[in-house]
This record gives structure tokens, sequence and C-alpha cells, in this order.
């Protein structure tokens, strides 16, 4: 058993979150949640987000939105794949 989580790293969060958004939009039928994060609030808010996206479908999928998201200029992403091994008891 294991998951796939998406790692979106936005490092001008203001400049790049539309053109995240609409990537994710796009995709959205292969992502089973979503949350995302970013330092502060009101008149203190940070420029750096960090998205983290469960992912179902296929691998060639997820590699594939993974690519589409880090051509984006100042985002960053990485696909974690993790796993349970049943036999450690």
């Amino acid at each position: 058993m294991g998951k796939t989580i998406l790692l979106i790293l936005i490092g001008e969060r203001k400049e790049a979150a539309v053109k995240v958004q609409q990537i994710l939009t796009a995709w959205g039928c292969i992502i089973k949640t979503r949350l995302g994060i970013h330092d502060g609030v009101l008149e203190n808010c940070s420029d750096e987000g960090l998205v983290i996206c469960e992912l179902v479908g296929t691998k060639e999928q997820h590699n594939e939105l993974a690519r589409k998201i880090a051509l984006l200029p100042g985002v960053s992403s990485k696909l974690v794949n993790l796993l349970v091994d049943n036999n450690e008891k």
C-alpha cells in the first residue's frame, strides 16, 4: 500500500499562484487531497507558499503534472512515493 504526494513550493506566490491554480484545476481529477500553506495574514502575508497534493491515477499522469508545475518560473515540484512495508511487525 502506498501514497503519491506532490509537493509544490511557490517562491513568488503573488505572481505564480494563479498559474499553479490553473494547472491544478486542469488536473483536478487526479488530485484526491490538496492543502495550501503560507505564512502570515493580512499585511504580513508571505510571498512563499507550499501546496501538498495527494494524487491518484497513473505514474505517467503524476510525472506530467509535476513536470508542468516545475516549468513555471519561481515554482518547484517534487513527487514523493510513500510505501508501507506490511512485513514489518
